[in-house]
């Protein structure tokens, strides 16, 4: 080897070093600027208890003590400086503080889940039952499950749908998902947020409906269980309902989807119901008012249920986007 390349060869060597003991630095400093950074169990503490309203819940969920999500929310809040909760005795809410903290510290469990994944095999597999009311199961979850399944082809979704949300519950059923105000007995419900509701027609009745009075002249459909929703609607456009002798009844939104695109008249949907079907073209939304449903979705956390597996906890968190529109 010539003088040259022996010069070369050493030359690459010690800055070969010089990186390693660079990028050792580098590592060591990273290492150190993270000595800040909270436990991670404190912040899975922190975020089941945002989502569930309950230290007792998230204990639950985590497979703790009430008492020691209790200390690791203090431990958190010592270490930030800042208080995160309003504690009552009967729930938990977040301070602002406590809401401006959720969001990332959402996103970062769900960033190092995704990477712990991507490295290591999908640790999420299996069957999760997930149950849902009738529509909701047709025009919601449905319509998106085949790109869930696409990303997570080892997760087996069994979807169970039901018309009343007070249906015996099926055993083995992983994640509910309910309609209604809340106030079920037998667990937590969490909700997915607000909804709202909007008048929807054949697209050859929405161009002769230039406002809320032009829907007085057309049947309106009326779903059992929103019985108030088109008087409200009226109401909120200060009009008079009309008479009932012009309706029709029905007894679930897929039933009024039908019966609206085959001219049938005019019924009211959830906005993202009817969005999703107004792009497909077989339903229109005639007018921009809409008024708030009354009613939100809830993810049920029963009492007593046993700990989610990862699926569930993966396919849980996908519903939870869906719904709130995350």
């Amino acid at each position: 080897m010539r003088l040259e390349q022996k010069i070369t060869v050493r030359l690459a060597k010690k800055k070969e070093k010089l990186y390693n003991l660079w990028t050792l630095h580098d590592f060591f400093y990273e290492l150190g600027s993270m000595a800040s950074l909270p436990n991670l169990l404190w912040l899975r503490s922190f975020e089941a208890a945002s989502r569930l309203g309950s230290f007792t819940a998230a204990g639950a969920e985590l497979g703790l003590t009430q008492a020691a999500v209790s200390n690791h929310i203090s431990a958190l809040e010592t270490q930030l400086g800042h208080v995160l909760f309003e504690r009552t005795t009967r729930k938990v809410e977040l301070t602002e503080s406590g809401r401006a903290y959720l969001q990332p510290v959402r996103k970062a469990l769900q960033d190092l889940a995704i990477s712990t994944e991507g490295l290591f095999g999908n640790l999420s597999s299996g069957t999760v039952t997930v149950r849902a009311p009738i529509s909701e199961a047709v025009l919601i979850i449905a319509p998106a499950l085949a790109e869930f399944q696409q990303e997570n082809p080892d997760i087996k979704i069994r979807l169970l749908s039901a018309i009343w949300a007070d249906t015996v519950l099926e055993t083995g059923i992983d994640i509910e998902i309910r309609l209604g105000t809340g106030n079920w007995s037998g667990g937590q419900a969490e909700p997915l947020g607000t909804e709202y509701i909007v008048p929807v027609c054949h697209p050859d009745l929405a161009g002769k409906l230039c406002s809320a009075a032009d829907l007085t002249e057309h049947p309106l459909i009326h779903i059992l269980g929103f019985d108030d929703h088109w008087s409200r609607f009226f109401e909120a456009q200060d009009l008079a309902a009309p008479d009932k002798a012009n309706t029709a009844t029905v007894d679930t939104s897929l039933a009024a989807v039908e019966l609206a695109a085959a001219r049938g008249g005019v019924t009211l949907l959830l906005e993202r119901v009817a969005t999703q079907l107004a792009a497909t073209g077989r339903l229109a939304i005639p007018l921009e008012t809409k008024i708030p449903s009354g009613q939100s979705h809830y993810l049920i956390h029963r009492d007593k249920a046993p700990r989610l597996s990862p699926a569930a906890r993966l396919t849980e968190n996908w519903l939870r986007s869906l719904f709130s529109g995350e």
